[in-house]
């Protein structure tokens, strides 16, 4: 079973860094899911996959725990966004990728 470590993306509904510091160890999939013919539902027997993720404080506790293990892994960097500076003269600037509509 092989595992990914990474650390999460903020959600759509977050303006901050929150429940973003902390590293996520998480299985990948070893059996294909299907779909239930009465329900409809997307189900898998593989119970790894979809419920067991490990979260950690540091990247070296995660992967010590992975070595620790034997659970073969592979570290996912995040990337580092460039901040968006945003004022109200920006909508008026004679270099903006879009025309002002209103």
């Amino acid at each position: 079973m092989f595992a990914r470590i990474y650390q999460p993306a903020k959600t759509a509904m977050q303006s901050g860094k929150g429940k973003t510091r902390s590293w996520v160890l998480e299985f990948d999939q070893s059996a294909a899911r299907r779909v239930d013919p009465l329900m409809g539902w997307i189900s898998s027997d593989d119970m790894q996959a979809n419920q067991v993720r490990l979260k950690f404080d540091t990247l070296e506790a995660a992967v010590t725990y992975a070595t620790e293990h034997g659970i073969p892994h592979k570290v996912e960097q995040a990337k580092e966004g460039q901040p968006v500076i945003k004022a109200y003269s920006d909508n008026f600037a004679s270099e903006r990728r879009k025309p002002w509509t209103h």
